[in-house]
């Protein structure tokens, strides 16, 4: 083995290594990766960076302002709104509805907001009319994966596997050539998950609220000096008898009384850790003589000229849902409220639903040592003015909204919405390509109005941005350094003797099971170069491998961490590890005979 390939196998592990384990976050990575390109060698410092340039890296970027601009303009919210009359129809329609409604949105939007749309959906309406939240966000996330692999501009995915094959030298695909195998897995997977949702946990708002105690917010108040409660016993204090508040612990100065008895007397500066219901929250807020916990006056700036409108300034309430890769990750409520959130102040938290004996924990430490996991919802108290700012937190998801919004003009969701259609239709056409039709959708959003440059650069995530640029040179660096086709010669001489069919599904199953530990879009990148090599050295046509390696790398359902929208539902703590092993294992299997035989179709 040659010393290049040798370092490009080394570079390969440590990345593989550094993706498993999140030592790093993956923008980090990424940029370790470019430098350690160059530095070995194995690529030009102008190919290094190439990423940066490359068109699947510009065209993920223009789609994801394009959905940007439906969020800030309305039309994600008009979904959401649209999407909740369905709760009309039986549970037993609701899953197949829900899914085939995510995959048709998946396959022109981006799958992470589609099922962030749905997370806030089916969690207020499984509160509402008490049914599990599990039963659908699972076939939601995998219909939304299913979905977007069947157009081209579907997934980044898709896109990277497209451009990396033109690069060395395949034909490129038009927009729907293979959505008719897409819609064909889709429909098994729809299938497969109506029957395999009776196996995933049955949630019901009533049952973790007897089981775990913990579908209520924990926050902390003060007694104040002035405080007409001062000398009250806790008994005779109405709120804290009602059904929906509870005291956890009562911490005096140094000393710390756990679940205080009725007959202790409240005395000045005592703070009370309470447990209750948003709305019981909402009264204590307004009960004179107590204070939130290290809470701090929003200031009012007045205007000399222009008295600004009374509502700008009306606090509200706001649930923030943190997802797995946010900043607030390992945070405590202390740790926040000295952190800039975009002018909100939090003033609680609900954990998330599989934290078992909540109470008692809390009565174990205190609540502002509490550190933040995925999962967790903080309700945020800020300015109705601010409320948009708080989309500039990344890989967090705003559920609830307790209060007004302000209205978007019906004009802007329309041009919005136009817009996108217009780029779909554009680039389904192949009057030009994707990239084209999406800049010139971004363009559209600009001309309109409809988006600033300044939500460009707050709203995007540019972790993903940076995963491209760093991994596209690394499978430059695989052929340069004829790692790839070392690696293809390596596997023509194991399976010499097998059939192209037997051939293609273990790329097939080998991409997807790389797909299952580390990012879909890296798998990609280091799959596609290898799949064209082998189908060059056994002289069949290329397009059935490349599209093994499209599919496989999104079909990830085996684990919560290959594909962010399973990293998403994982978070929210409804599922645990082994129901992705086992239900969406037994997916992947199914997915993975069906498309190899749909696929093993196209090698004559």
């Amino acid at each position: 083995m040659e010393f290049q390939i040798l370092t490009v196998f080394i570079i390969l592990a440590v990345t593989i290594l550094l993706f498993v384990t999140e030592l790093f976050p993956i923008d980090k990575i990424s940029f370790f990766i470019i430098v350690a390109l160059i530095l070995c060698g194995l690529t030009t410092p102008q190919e290094a960076i190439s990423g940066f340039a490359n068109p699947a890296t510009i065209t993920v970027l223009s789609l994801m302002i394009l959905a940007i601009g439906l969020e800030e303009n309305g039309v994600i919210q008009w979904l959401t709104d649209v999407i909740k009359k369905l709760k009309i129809l039986p549970l037993l329609l609701i899953t197949p509805a829900f899914m085939v409604i995510s995959a048709g949105i998946s396959a022109f939007i981006s799958t992470t907001a589609v099922v962030i749309i749905f997370i806030k959906i089916v969690s207020q309406l499984a509160e509402k009319y008490n049914f599990s939240a599990a039963k659908l966000l699972m076939p939601i996330s995998f219909a939304g994966i299913l979905g977007g692999s069947c157009t081209l501009m579907g997934t980044s995915t898709n896109l990277l596997v497209n451009q990396i094959a033109l690069d060395l030298g395949a034909d490129k695909f038009s927009f729907f050539e293979f959505s008719a195998i897409g819609i064909i897995l889709l429909a098994i997977g729809v299938v497969y998950m109506m029957i395999a949702s009776r196996w995933l946990p049955k949630d019901k708002a009533a049952d973790f609220e007897h089981e775990y105690a913990v579908e209520e917010y924990v926050f902390t108040v003060s007694v104040d000096k002035d405080s007409e409660l001062i000398g009250e016993r806790l008994e005779d204090i109405e709120f804290l008898n009602s059904n929906g508040t509870s005291i956890i612990k009562l911490i005096r100065g140094q000393h710390t009384i756990n679940a205080p008895g009725r007959y202790i007397n409240l005395k000045e500066g005592d703070n009370l850790v309470l447990m209750s219901d948003i709305d019981n929250l909402g009264d204590i807020k307004k009960i004179e003589g107590f204070k939130f916990h290290d809470n701090k006056t929003i200031e009012i700036e007045e205007e000399s000229d222009n008295k600004k409108s009374e509502k700008e300034f009306t606090l509200r309430y706001v649930e923030l849902l943190v997802l797995p890769g946010s900043k607030l990750l390992g945070k405590t409520m202390k740790n926040l409220r000295n952190m800039s959130l975009e002018g909100a102040f939090p003033i609680a938290i609900k954990k998330r639903k599989n934290l078992r004996n909540t109470k008692e924990r809390l009565i174990r430490k205190n609540i502002q040592e509490i550190n933040i996991k995925p999962g967790d919802r903080i309700l945020l108290e800020l300015q109705e003015k601010n409320i948009s700012q708080l989309y500039n937190i990344e890989n967090t998801a705003i559920l609830n909204q307790h209060d007004s919004t302000p209205t978007i003009p019906t004009s802007k969701k329309l041009i919005t919405s136009l817009i996108l259609l217009g780029v779909i239709a554009i680039a389904a056409s192949g009057l030009t390509t994707i990239l084209t039709a999406s800049l010139i959708g971004v363009a559209s959003l600009l001309l309109t109005k409809s988006i600033s440059l300044e939500d460009i650069y707050h709203k995007i995530n540019w972790q993903i941005i940076f995963l491209l640029a760093g991994m596209i040179p690394l499978g430059i660096a695989m052929n340069n350094s004829g790692t790839d086709l070392w690696i293809s010669e390596k596997l023509l001489a194991l399976l010499s003797d097998q059939s192209p069919t037997i051939i293609l599904a273990i790329i097939f199953g080998f991409t997807m099971l790389m797909s299952g530990t580390i990012s879909n879009n890296a798998t990609a990148i280091i799959m596609t170069p290898i799949a064209i090599s082998v189908a060059m050295g056994l002289d069949l046509p290329l397009k059935p491998f490349i599209l093994a390696v499209m599919f496989a790398a999104n079909f990830s359902f085996f684990t919560p961490v290959g594909y962010q929208t399973n990293a998403l539902i994982y978070g929210t703590g409804i599922y645990s590890f082994k129901h992705f092993l086992i239900i969406g294992g037994i997916l992947s299997i199914l997915l993975w005979i069906a498309a190899t035989l749909l696929l093993s179709t196209l090698l004559t």
